[in-house]
């Protein structure tokens, strides 16, 4: 572990997931994180999670990065997160109970809280668009975002002076009550209820609150190795993504600017993190979807689902048009490859190349989620190893055609393969390149 230590030494380096979520950024951060003074969670909220294996003990986290398992490092939720408080405490009391230290977990003032008004009505409106459903967690996220954006929501801040919170919830929680109550056909929240029970939050909350860009900032300036960690993907990113079956946040690497506080100029590298097939959760176009058998020996074999929800993730070849439209979207320096060994059984493999839209080919993504629907994808098969791959260590101990499938991926991607991950464990990994300072945007050699 100490030679990968020193191989990894970091600069400033957000990592990103390169397709719809559930990629693995978990494990890659972790990796990461051993070489980083600072952490930021830099968006998104309790509808992401990443899961973690230490010592065959699960972790699985919603809102605390990853980065909390080295206890000389400053994990800190970011101005650009959205923040449950319940949520987040619990998460805190589980890494305690673990045996793993809080002290250096820190939390924006400016980041907004999801209240429990936000909880009902994502259910509500979910419930309500039917067919049109997104798929959303029901955790209350996209209620949040849009009082933020309508300047109406609750910060971290409020919540550590009850007079300011109770004058800040008087007329959101007016407004949200008659939604409820008129549109909904759901019992009104008691306003004194409400104020009590954010209140004690902010109370125990209070000693891992911060200034977050100050924090960041006092940081680079004493030349602190930063990892900024998105949480979704790309294609879920609410302005560059399959829109609308988006979330309500900016995933894509220019996110981390936004979300930490800090211009482009800091940052020194942008990694992305993609499955060796695809998958995505909830509803919306997914070109490469597979039935059947196939998609159950992924799913199965996988372990995919949710860490959220539960829910049983929809399963699919490699998409090499939006791992394309990901380099050019994020400014991808490298990639890591998660789960290569969940292939190992099958006897070829295909990745999609290009799409078929309406007669014709294409090499882009679209930007109609409709014109997306109606995409159809482009294959090219490659063979498969049919042998296992899980306790390789080194890329020269991964069989010829599974090396030659990371040579394709990087090939039709244009973008180098740092890391390949080969099953849960911290040690079932291959780094084939530094990620931080192999040479950039060359195509991998192996």
């Amino acid at each position: 572990m100490k030679r990968l230590r020193a191989a990894l030494s970091l600069a400033n380096v957000v990592v990103i997931g390169a397709q719809w979520g559930d990629e693995g950024k978990g494990k890659i951060t972790d990796l990461l994180s051993r070489s980083a003074d600072v952490v930021v969670r830099y968006q998104g909220g309790v509808n992401a999670g990443h899961t973690i294996v230490v010592d065959d003990r699960v972790l699985k986290l919603h809102l605390i990065p990853s980065g909390i398992l080295y206890p000389e490092t400053v994990c800190l939720i970011g101005s650009g997160t959205v923040v449950d408080p319940r949520v987040m405490l619990g998460e805190i009391d589980t890494l305690r109970d673990y045996g793993i230290s809080v002290d250096g977990l820190k939390l924006a003032s400016t980041a907004h809280v999801t209240m429990p008004y936000h909880r009902l009505l994502d259910q509500a409106i979910e419930q309500r668009r039917g067919d049109r459903r997104i798929g959303t967690t029901g955790r209350g996220i996209g209620p949040t975002y849009a009082d933020k954006s309508e300047r109406n929501g609750i910060r971290v801040i409020d919540l550590l002076d009850v007079d300011r919170l109770r004058d800040r919830l008087l007329t959101p929680l007016t407004q949200k009550n008659e939604l409820l109550t008129k549109v909904y056909g759901l019992e009104p929240l008691d306003p004194d209820a409400v104020i009590a029970e954010y209140a004690e939050y902010g109370a125990r909350l209070a000693p891992h609150v911060v200034d977050c860009t100050r924090t960041i900032h006092q940081a680079a300036r004493a030349r602190k190795n930063i990892l900024f960690e998105g949480a979704q993907g790309t294609l879920l990113d609410l302005d560059h993504g399959t829109y609308p079956y988006v979330t309500s946040s900016n995933p894509v690497s220019g996110g981390a600017c936004i979300g930490a506080g800090v211009g482009p100029t800091l940052i020194d590298r942008v990694i992305g993190v993609a499955k060796a097939y695809t998958t995505r959760v909830g509803e919306g176009p997914f070109p490469t979807e597979l039935e059947g058998s196939l998609n159950d020996h992924l799913c199965d074999r996988g372990g995919e689902f949710g860490t959220t929800t539960g829910r049983r993730r929809r399963c699919g070849w490699f998409d090499g048009v939006i791992g394309r439209y990901a380099v050019e979207v994020n400014g991808l320096d490298c990639l890591a490859i998660t789960k290569l060994d969940v292939l190992d059984e099958l006897d070829e493999i295909q990745v999609c190349v290009a799409y078929e839209l309406d007669g014709e080919r294409i090499e882009y993504f679209p930007c109609s989620a409709e014109d997306f629907a109606r995409c159809q994808p482009i294959f090219q098969t490659l063979p498969g190893w049919q042998c296992s791959t899980a306790d390789c260590r080194r890329l020269e101990e991964l069989p010829d055609t599974a090396r030659a499938y990371l040579r394709f991926l990087a090939e039709l991607m244009e973008v180098p393969i740092a890391i390949v991950s080969l099953g849960a464990q911290r040690d079932q990994t291959i780094v084939v390149e530094d990620p931080i300072h192999g040479p950039k945007r060359a195509l991998l050699s192996v």
